[in-house]
């Protein structure tokens, strides 16, 4: 359950991490001229009022953080996937998000309801993303496993040359860039579904966008799917 909140309450949205994400969420949202306010999070972040934290980090700050949301009834925005938290008995609200682009988490949502009716069909499943990444990303064992694969079937591919020549990746993006193909086969049929996210900030207006719906809506102490904002209507 939850109740919908004045969208003219003001509310700090402190962003915990130090990467590339973290650092265009601080540059970013507060640009917009809402009543949040972003900053960055400190372990002397006040101990009154309703907050909103964003956790963008590796995890070493989890533990204050989790501390002060308990303390504070504020919710926690978790955007590393494989978190902790998914295990923890919570007395706060946590929105996991395995992705922040809008559009890939409705294509996410869309496979997890209807991915086991191509059960049985040959499937190939490949994703690419720049070189420096180096593990398979949450949002690739998502989607792989709402159609019945595992990790280890997905195909992943490093190589700026075939990103290039195979998969046409713009080369301005192939230094950042996000790609999924779904390539589904029954022999005298074949389904592809491809996904692109480019850009220089690509999730920094998600991110703003599931922070604004936390935002209106007064959760329950429990751990929520960002799916499930989604279901309901709010992203």
């Amino acid at each position: 359950m939850s109740t919908v909140v004045a969208a003219d309450t003001p509310v700090h949205v402190f962003v915990a991490g130090s990467g590339k994400l973290a650092i265009e969420l601080l540059n970013g949202p507060q640009q917009r001229g809402d009543s949040t306010r972003w900053l960055p999070w400190s372990s002397t972040a006040p101990q009154a009022g309703r907050s909103i934290v964003v956790h963008a980090g590796s995890g070493r700050e989890l533990e204050p953080i989790t501390a002060y949301c308990a303390a504070t009834g504020s919710p926690l925005i978790e955007l590393a996937t494989g978190s902790v938290l998914e295990g923890m008995s919570l007395t706060f609200p946590v929105v996991l998000c395995p992705n922040t682009n809008i559009l890939m988490l409705k294509v996410m949502h869309m496979l997890e309801l209807g991915g086991h009716l191509f059960r049985g069909h040959h499937i190939r499943f490949t994703e690419s993303h720049q070189a420096q990444k180096q593990s398979v990303p949450g949002t690739a064992v998502s989607m792989a496993r709402s159609l019945g694969l595992e990790a280890e079937d997905i195909r992943s591919i490093r190589d700026p040359g075939v990103q290039l020549r195979s998969l046409q990746i713009p080369a301005a993006h192939l230094a950042r860039h996000a790609f999924h193909r779904v390539e589904i086969d029954d022999g005298s049929c074949r389904v592809k579904l491809e996904t692109l996210v480019v850009g220089d900030s690509p999730y920094v207006s998600g991110v703003a966008s599931i922070v604004a719906a936390t935002r209106a809506h007064k959760l329950d102490n429990r751990l929520y799917s960002v799916a499930e904002f989604i279901r309901q209507g709010w992203l």
